[in-house]
């Protein structure tokens, strides 16, 4: 049964490595719940019964380690060298992570908050930002996206690289935003993240 969607959600996005998870940690500080995409998705895809039997059928057996939990570079290294098997595996995955978003919503710290964010790298990418009540984009150097994701998932340059070509650009992603964070070393990401936030709650609040 679905639920209808009454919270207002933002999406917070950019491309890999750009600082997600650091702006969404600030974004708390502020008192907005954040809904991790990635984490939740993985934890469904361990969880939720039907779900596995469907990425099962999809990318078989070595899916999953022989505890249950997700082959998670298994199915990395599978996913980004087939875009077809990444967009099948999106369209398996994508409904239950929304739905998930929105029985979120409805509990907790959620109930209170002026607005709350949904963090996703691929919010544009696979055309999820029309249900969404706004945009926020991370704008970051690319090389030092490919520096921080090779430190931080262990890989190399080229597995990056061939990461990034299943994302948009930042000069693609801009002109559709409707707020913008630059994770440039320069600008302060606090009070950028606190001017984003002084201006979401103040158009729910007049509009």
């Amino acid at each position: 049964m679905e639920i209808c969607k009454s919270m207002r959600i933002i999406g917070l996005t950019g491309g890999i490595g750009s600082g997600k998870s650091t702006i969404a940690g600030i974004f708390k500080t502020l008192g907005i719940p954040v809904y991790e995409s990635d984490y939740r998705a993985k934890e469904l895809m361990t969880t939720d019964e039907e779900l596995k039997k469907r990425i099962l059928a999809l990318l078989g057996d070595e899916a999953y380690n022989v505890d249950g939990h997700l082959n998670r570079s298994w199915i990395a290294h599978l996913v980004f060298a087939d875009r077809s098997k990444l967009d099948l595996l999106n369209e398996i995955v994508h409904p239950a992570v929304y739905q998930d978003l929105l029985q979120w919503t409805q509990h907790g710290d959620q109930l209170q908050a002026p607005y709350v964010l949904q963090e996703s790298a691929i919010l544009f990418e696979e055309n999820l930002t029309g249900r969404l009540d706004g945009m926020i984009i991370i704008v970051a150097n690319e090389e030092l996206r490919i520096s921080r994701v090779m430190d931080r998932d262990h890989i190399s340059r080229k597995e990056v690289l061939k990461r990034m070509q299943h994302q948009w650009r930042d000069d693609q992603k801009i002109p559709a935003a409707d707020y913008i964070i630059f994770n440039d070393g320069i600008r302060s990401l606090i009070t950028q993240a606190k001017d984003i936030h002084d201006m979401i709650r103040a158009r729910f609040t007049t509009g």
